[in-house]
């Protein structure tokens, strides 16, 4: 099993950064470019891989009460992870994301996951600002 942990400061409080990262409708803005998911009967979700071009069934919950998703493959148990917001003071949060992947062919490696993560967690930043920006004006 290899895992992998990246997080990132956003200046918004968590319960903003909580309901943009949750929000199923919009995990594409801020995904993976080569992930995308599909929402169907809560927790179900399908995800599709530009990269293999494979459709998955997974699952996704939204722990509101504890400012945290949880997600992972349901069939082929390659992968799990979860999103936590926590604040961390004068209205800004933190945002930390952890996977680990059971198979190792599911795996992309570090360079990749960590680049995927950043590149997440920044577009995940600029959704919140946006909402909090329109909310704020």
């Amino acid at each position: 099993m290899t895992e992998y942990e990246w997080s990132r400061a956003m200046p918004a409080q968590p319960e903003q950064v909580f309901d943009q990262a949750a929000n199923v409708g919009q995990l594409d803005a801020w995904l993976p470019r080569d992930l995308h998911v599909e929402a169907e009967e809560p927790p179900s979700v399908t995800v599709h891989e530009d990269r293999s071009g494979q459709d998955m069934a997974a699952l996704l919950r939204a722990r509101p009460d504890q400012m945290r998703l949880e997600w992972g493959t349901r069939e082929q148990g390659s992968y799990t992870g979860w999103l936590q917001v926590s604040g961390i003071g004068s209205g800004a949060s933190e945002v930390t994301v952890h996977l680990s992947f059971f198979d190792p062919g599911h795996d992309p490696g570090e360079e990749a996951v960590f680049n995927a993560l950043d590149g997440s967690l920044r577009r995940l930043e600029e959704q919140v600002r946006m909402r909090v920006d329109n909310t704020a004006g």
